[in-house]
């Protein structure tokens, strides 16, 4: 890992594209990397005149209005990240109006209502399978595959893809189980094929994230959210989104990205490293604290545990074979 770096340098003339900057962790990450000097595209389903899908006020405008307050440079763009004609004329726009790319971060469908539900495997409703994968993984591909070639011709760039969780496993039902599973091996994936041409790909996770929805969820707002840590315990180390945007605004001034390209990382983890806050000045920890589970029925406690087992086993495994290989391989 590389050193501590307290002034990095700023991402000032860095040109950053946020896909699903529309609310939660992407508009955190967008707000921060403008907040670093960069120029930020804001892009989403999401714009006034026409709203979220999912049946929510946030738009990309909003978002890009935010960055242009603070004194940053955001430019809101539609984009359906799933029609992939939208997503190369989204870079073929910037390449002509920039020339560059520095900065891909895949936050597309990270709150996709069609992935709350939470049950078994063997009760999951499929109605909607083909269009989770579509709108939560497919795009996430679709939109690397037209961003990477503008990061090749300049051998540098990082791409960042936004999932759940620091293990391997994630929350909820079948379906946003595999799609937050595979974003992390996506990033491992391009990791592999994209470092001999100087670009990185990394896979990040907020801790408790004080979205819009878990805001309402609440009952409270960013100014009176530690009132929700009468509900929730946990929700007292929770983070605002622009805590895992400050985060990606750190690996993007890393000069050294390179050595951690591929890897999973947290927005606490970071943020020990690189000492950076949240808005209220905090340093929220997900990984430090111990976690109240008391809510949690006792079923419940024991599948964790069972999972984490298997998982730990597996992971044991996998790195013993990983080494056997790598010894296999011509020098």
């Amino acid at each position: 890992m590389t050193a501590v770096k307290e002034n990095p340098p700023s991402l000032t003339g860095h040109v950053a594209v946020v896909a699903g900057a529309t609310r939660g962790a992407g508009r955190g990450i967008a707000r921060a990397l403008g907040e670093a000097g960069a120029i930020v595209y804001c892009t989403g389903r999401s714009v006034r005149g026409n709203l979220s899908p999912y049946g929510r006020p946030e738009t990309i405008d909003e978002t890009a209005d935010m960055i242009t307050a603070a004194g940053g440079t955001a430019i809101p763009v539609r984009v359906d990240h799933t029609v992939e004609s939208e997503v190369e004329a989204l870079f073929g726009r910037i390449d002509r109006e920039h020339g560059r790319l520095d900065v891909l971060v895949n936050s597309i469908a990270g709150e996709e209502p069609m992935m709350a539900m939470r049950n078994s495997f063997w009760k999951t409703n499929l109605t909607h399978a083909e269009a989770i994968f579509r709108q939560a993984l497919l795009s996430h591909i679709i939109t690397a595959k037209h961003a990477v070639p503008l990061m090749i011709r300049r051998r540098c760039g990082l791409i960042v893809e936004v999932t759940e969780n620091d293990i391997l496993s994630a929350g909820g039902n079948p379906l946003s189980q595999s799609v937050k599973l595979a974003l992390k091996g996506l990033a491992l994936n391009m990791a592999a094929e994209l470092k001999p041409h100087g670009v990185a790909a990394v896979a990040i996770t907020p801790g408790f994230l004080r979205s819009e929805a878990m805001l309402e969820h609440f009952g409270v707002t960013e100014a009176n959210w530690r009132e929700g840590g009468k509900k929730d315990k946990n929700f007292l180390e929770s983070e605002s989104p622009l805590f895992v945007g400050r985060a990606v605004a750190a690996l993007a001034q890393d000069g050294h990205i390179l050595e951690r390209s591929g890897q999973l990382c947290s927005s606490w983890e970071l943020a020990r490293e690189f000492r950076f806050t949240d808005a209220d000045g905090g340093r929220p920890d997900w990984g430090a604290i111990t976690i109240d589970f008391s809510a949690f029925p006792p079923a419940f406690l024991e599948y964790f545990r069972t999972g984490a087992q298997i998982q730990l086993e597996w992971l044991n495994a996998l790195s013993a074979r990983t080494k056997r290989f790598l010894s296999q391989l011509p020098r």
